[in-house]
């Protein structure tokens, strides 16, 4: 079974910063990695990922301001968020795009989300 456990998230000042955390369990592989995010009102958007060869994608609204990272060793990928800004207030999300052990091929996994609020 796979499972992806977050952490990290929390309130914060405009301008603060905050570190989020993902470990997997159960992937065998794992090819992509990331974090998407979820304001209320709105649709699941991207916010960064990497792949396994660690190439990265951010959002534009992020660039300059949270930087993704992964330790293959450990299953776990961590986005580092500076110079938070309110609009960032979301529920975070992690996604990982990998091979679990219960099955053969790539699918998309998620966790269940925390939530990160930046106060004005």
């Amino acid at each position: 079974q796979v499972q992806l456990v977050e952490s990290g998230g929390g309130l914060v000042q405009a301008g603060g910063s905050l570190r989020l955390s993902c470990t997997a369990s159960g992937i065998f592989s794992i090819n992509s990695v990331g974090w998407f995010r979820q304001a209320p009102g709105n649709e699941r958007e991207l916010v960064a990922t990497i792949t396994s060869v660690g190439r990265t994608n951010y959002a534009d609204s992020v660039k300059g301001r949270f930087t993704i990272s992964r330790d293959n060793a450990k299953n776990m990928v961590s986005l580092q968020m500076n110079s938070l800004k309110p609009e960032d207030t979301a529920v975070y999300y992690c996604w990982v795009y990998g091979i679990a052990y219960s099955t053969a091929s790539n699918a998309n996994y998620w966790g269940k989300g925390t939530l990160v609020t930046v106060s004005s």
